[in-house]
């Protein structure tokens, strides 16, 4: 009788044995993928912010989205009016090239914090 329960006790010591293994294996191989992909996600800016450090919230914040929601509005009613004004594709085309380009240093000269 004890023989048995020593041979059911080995063959089950044997299993969690082989399922430690196997779960090891697993946590090495996604360590290995995080390790792999973290520099590209980084480079990408898709690592997640800390905890408690979310989308900003705020009277600052609430100002700059009007702001950049104030620009926005006016460099499309820009867009739109060049649209409708000039018929041939060249300069519709450009205008719309000049205002993603211009878009981040009219926001810096605009709306500067300093």
């Amino acid at each position: 009788m004890s023989k048995e329960r020593a041979q059911r006790r080995a063959a089950r010591e044997h299993e969690a044995g082989l399922r430690a293994a196997a779960k090891a294996a697993e946590q090495e191989r996604r360590e290995r993928r995080a390790a792999r992909t973290r520099p590209l996600k980084a480079a990408a800016g898709v690592l997640r912010p800390a905890p408690g450090m979310g989308r900003p919230t705020g009277v600052l914040e609430r100002r700059r989205r009007q702001q950049n929601g104030l620009l926005v509005a006016l460099l499309l009613v820009l867009v739109i009016v060049v649209w409708v004004v000039r018929p041939d594709w060249a300069a519709r085309f450009g205008i719309v090239v000049l205002v993603v380009l211009a878009f981040p240093v009219l926001r810096l000269l605009l709306f500067s914090r300093r």
